[in-house]
């Protein structure tokens, strides 16, 4: 009967110790989960940002590059004409 016994405290005290941990794990989880959540919104406003942005940013190069095309055009028919004098 005493070794019944004794088996039994060891086994509640065995599932205590088991119970506390898996509690600590659980929060652990749910603290890297609550992190990776964070990230995952923060890069969704990163690319809505971008994703705003994109369009006249790329007009803007566009007209860019046309003003340097024109620009690098311009000059050189300057030049030819200051080679035909």
């Amino acid at each position: 009967m005493v070794i019944l016994s004794v088996m039994l405290a060891l086994f509640l005290l065995l599932s205590i110790v088991l119970i506390v941990r898996f509690i600590q794990i659980t929060k652990q989880i749910k603290r890297i989960t609550d992190h990776a959540e964070n990230a995952v919104d923060k890069a969704e406003e990163i690319a809505s940002f971008f994703e705003k942005t994109a369009t006249p940013v790329a007009i803007m190069k566009i007209i860019a590059n046309v003003s340097d095309t024109v620009t690098k055009a311009a000059g050189k028919v300057n030049n030819k004409r200051k080679n035909k004098k």
